[in-house]
């Protein structure tokens, strides 16, 4: 065979050899870190110095800093994404608002990150810092901004971004209710995420990238039917609704989820897992494979020192908040284990009069809490917010949800069931009323359910659909109230509980503890 012939096929050899390339790439990711950069308890909440040396505590920074340093190590391509609310829930956010965010995430090397609605929690003023400040693009497509000159030259629908030679369109997503859920202001107006996405896809694809990757803080559902609903999309990183997708106990469902070809992830929330998905290509940008995991971020994780040195000293100056005097109490506000886990106590009545009251503008009537979830008293005089913060200690957050008057007369059963051994369940309120019978077995103690209407007092109707505000902890299941954990339009991201509870005090200064016969027990 000639040479020139022999050179031709050979050519010919190794370009189809090219074009039959695999292309892999591992997608690191995180969603609703919500400002958790010291280590976490198990339920979610703050951990000691002393229960984190036991090795019972989660996530955090210095966690987070490791596990993504050994991950970019064994991987070779990669990517590391958010899939929003990096912003809102602990102190650190109060007090810093994005700054340390965006500090943690360029240590950490994000490439890329979403909006979430709490991005959006004190305007689009400070979502402009934190993006100013990062070393990354944010983004956001389903929403009209360009009259909303904070986000106009800086906030992108998507990007591209080149890893091992290869072009990774990447899309934002927002909750289509951020409006509602958040303050984004008059100048943002938010879009169908279905429509939004496929505009970036059209628009990507159209300049050569056939692998795309959709950052949605949007919650499983909508990304399920924006897989369903969208052609050219390849991997969504969810967000918004905390699912833990995988083969441990809780997952929602398989890690990645496949719908209509496209791979689902989701990292539940507060850094307590980092999502590592490795996807195979093919050269036309399908997805050959994808699998992977979340990986726990537990005490096998060691804590990159550096990292928990920055945030020990970011912590600092949280005493000034903590010393705070936010409002002034009248007289001592009974907040005593043995009072709340068995009656109608004053902290009762304080923590369920201020979520009925933030909970109010959603529509909110009825209100709910555990006894539990309250763990001390204040004095009479100056009210600090470190007091307040020892009542609510465990970060939660307002969750409102649609529940029938069948499943409230269900919760309180399950709140007075376990009286005699002082179990947390125990339910507070606010908008309604009750009588309990302890001589009668737990799931028949219930009686004379009342709830307002207006100034009136009318009995709950089982048939009804009521708007109900409580905590996150009680609205997933917790204290036994599993009633409410498949509740109809839950939202449990909500500001904090603390917080809320300490400008309901400020704005009610003086505050004059009471109780006022809205919990009676049939003697």
């Amino acid at each position: 065979m000639p040479y020139r012939l022999l050179a031709s096929v050979a050519a010919l050899a190794l370009t189809a050899g090219t074009a039959m390339a695999d292309y892999s790439i591992t997608i690191l990711h995180t969603n609703d870190f919500h400002s958790r950069f010291e280590p976490i308890s198990k339920y979610d909440s703050g951990c000691s110095a002393e229960d984190d040396g036991a090795g019972k505590c989660f996530g955090g920074s210095g966690r987070l800093v490791t596990a993504i340093r050994e991950a970019r190590a064994r991987a070779g391509n990669s990517l590391l994404v958010d899939g929003g609310d990096q912003f809102q829930g602990t102190l650190f956010y109060t007090y810093y608002k994005g700054k340390l965010a965006a500090e943690m995430m360029n240590k950490e090397g994000y490439d890329a990150m979403t909006v979430g609605n709490h991005e959006f929690d004190d305007g689009p003023e400070v979502l402009r810092g934190f993006m100013d400040a990062v070393n990354f693009p944010v983004l956001m497509s389903n929403a009209d901004y360009g009259d909303e000159p904070m986000l106009s030259d800086k906030l992108k629908k998507s990007t591209v971004l080149e890893v091992g030679g290869e072009k990774i369109g990447l899309i934002g997503l927002t909750p289509e209710d951020t409006q509602d859920l958040s303050s984004p202001g008059a100048h943002v107006q938010f879009t169908d995420p279905v429509a939004a996405v496929q505009g970036e896809v059209d628009k990507l694809t159209a300049e050569g990238v056939n692998k795309i990757v959709v950052l949605s803080h949007s919650g499983y559902n909508v990304d399920k039917a924006v897989a369903a609903g969208t052609t050219g999309v390849d991997v969504i990183v969810g967000g918004h609704t905390n699912t833990l997708l995988g083969d441990m106990k809780g997952a929602e469902g398989p890690y990645p989820t496949m719908v209509n070809g496209v791979a689902i992830v989701s990292a539940y929330a507060y850094g307590k897992f980092l999502g590592e998905l490795n996807v195979v290509f093919d050269d036309d940008g399908t997805i050959k494979e994808a699998k992977g995991a979340p990986i726990i971020m537990d005490a096998a994780v060691t804590q990159d020192a550096p990292t928990m040195e920055r945030i020990a000293e970011a912590a600092k100056p949280l005493d000034e908040i903590r010393n705070k005097v936010v409002a002034e109490a009248a007289d001592a506000i009974d907040g005593e284990r043995g009072s709340c886990r068995a009656q109608e106590c004053a902290m009762g009545n304080l923590v369920s009069d201020a979520m009925l009251a933030a909970a109010a503008k959603e529509g909110a009537t009825l209100a709910i809490t555990n006894g539990g979830g309250l763990r001390a008293s204040i004095d009479a005089g100056e009210v600090t917010m470190g007091e307040v913060l020892t009542v609510l200690p465990f970060q939660n957050t307002l969750s409102t949800f649609d529940v029938t008057g069948a499943q409230m007369v269900a919760a309180l059963e399950n709140g007075v069931s376990q009286v005699a051994d002082g179990a947390g369940r125990f339910p507070q309120i606010a908008g309604m009323k009750f009588t309990f019978d302890l001589s009668q077995e737990p799931g028949s103690r219930v009686s004379d359910v009342m709830v307002k209407d207006g100034d009136a007092w009318v009995p709950i109707d089982p048939e009804a659909t009521y708007k109900a505000v409580t905590n996150n902890f009680v609205r997933a299941g917790g204290d036994g109230f599993d009633v409410f954990a498949e509740a109809e339009n839950a939202y449990d991201y909500g500001p904090d509980l603390a917080d809320v509870t300490a400008a309901y005090i400020a704005e009610n200064s003086p505050y004059t503890p009471y109780t006022d016969g809205r919990i009676t027990e049939k003697k």
